[in-house]
């Protein structure tokens, strides 16, 4: 099992690298970028809800 600290260290990773996604997908009109930065956000907030 992983630590807590990885967790969150994880969690902060998926968050940030969703919302560069979302952005730079929003810059280039990109909905599928931007599909997949809402994704992985969602999943760097589901890792911190249960972390």
């Amino acid at each position: 099992m992983s630590n807590h600290k990885s967790d969150k260290m994880k969690s902060a990773v998926n968050k940030a690298k969703g919302e560069v996604k979302d952005q730079v997908g929003n810059a280039k009109n990109d909905s599928t970028m931007q599909a997949e930065g809402k994704k992985d956000k969602a999943k760097g907030k589901t890792q911190d809800a249960v972390s």
